[in-house]
């Protein structure tokens, strides 16, 4: 069976959505719990970043055993290595590739222990994740062949690790090209969607006043503008459930630079859980 016919099969087309952001993307681990729990499962799973990542662990098994996994893997995060190192060995790294300022061996060693040479066809629940193509300038959605080089690809920050060659092809973070494809997922025909996101959209943007906040200002539009505009231009057929983070975060100061700091992490996980559970209890009970 086809991807595309796994994703049309039975008439429920319900989608789950995960945006990426990083050391934010905790969130969204609560967020999975809440939904599990309110036997809200999904017949496609989108992931962009860090979501390719939550995103793949779901897909593989859709239950309440891999959300208990998912969080143990982010509480190991906490003391790990995967984005670690001193300042001289960043920067030793940087001299010597000078383009990135860590080496992906330790997340692809984390990935493979969860997947192995599983095949994004041998998922669970229809799974596709997204990465920026360098040569062609676009979106590329891998839907098939290894879940670890395919999370890789998409979770490659430009200039903390390096673009991820597949197949002579070139990769970087799918955040550059579509950081929450809820789009891809009206284009594959899902009715209900949704959205896992780790707080930036629940903050108004405000005009720059200090240096550092300029390029993650710009950045933070460029981020959001493609949400924004499939956002406002619905499908009436269509319901999309932008889940809340119980926590959103400031946008353009520079804790956006603090991408290391998982300590929040148990906060967040928490936080994200409360209220999606307490939206979901909420949307259950309207006509």
């Amino acid at each position: 069976m086809t991807y595309d016919e796994r994703v049309t099969k039975g008439d429920a087309r319900v989608a789950f959505v995960l945006g990426g952001g990083g050391v934010l993307g905790a969130s969204e681990v609560g967020m999975l719990r809440a939904l599990i729990e309110a036997d809200a499962r999904p017949d496609l799973v989108l992931g962009t970043s860090i979501g390719a990542i939550n995103g793949a662990m779901i897909s593989a098994d859709p239950s309440i055993g891999a959300i208990e996994r998912l969080t143990s893997l982010w509480h190991e995060l906490i003391g790990g290595n995967v984005l670690g190192g001193s300042l001289l060995s960043q920067t030793k790294t940087l001299i010597r590739t000078k383009t990135h300022l860590h080496q992906a061996d330790p997340l692809r060693e984390l990935l493979q222990s969860e997947f192995g040479d599983q095949s994004i066809d041998d998922l669970t629940v229809p799974f596709g994740c997204v990465a920026a193509s360098i040569e062609t300038a676009s979106e590329h959605w891998f839907t098939n062949g290894p879940v670890v080089d395919a999370v890789l690809a998409s979770s490659a920050v430009p200039g903390l690790l390096a673009p991820v060659e597949i197949d002579g092809e070139h990769f970087m973070d799918g955040g550059l090209v579509d950081s929450i494809p809820v789009g891809r997922a009206i284009e594959m025909g899902m009715h209900t969607i949704y959205v896992l996101q780790v707080g930036r959209i629940e903050t108004p943007l405000k005009a720059p006043t200090r240096p550092w906040e300029v390029g993650t200002v710009a950045f933070e539009i460029a981020r959001r503008h493609r949400f924004a505009t499939t956002m406002a231009n619905l499908p009436t057929h269509v319901k999309v459930h932008v889940l809340p983070t119980g926590n959103p975060v400031k946008v353009g100061g520079r804790q956006q630079l603090r991408y290391r700091d998982f300590s929040a992490v148990p906060d967040r996980i928490r936080s994200a859980y409360e209220a999606t559970r307490a939206y979901l209890d909420a949307e259950s009970t309207k006509p």
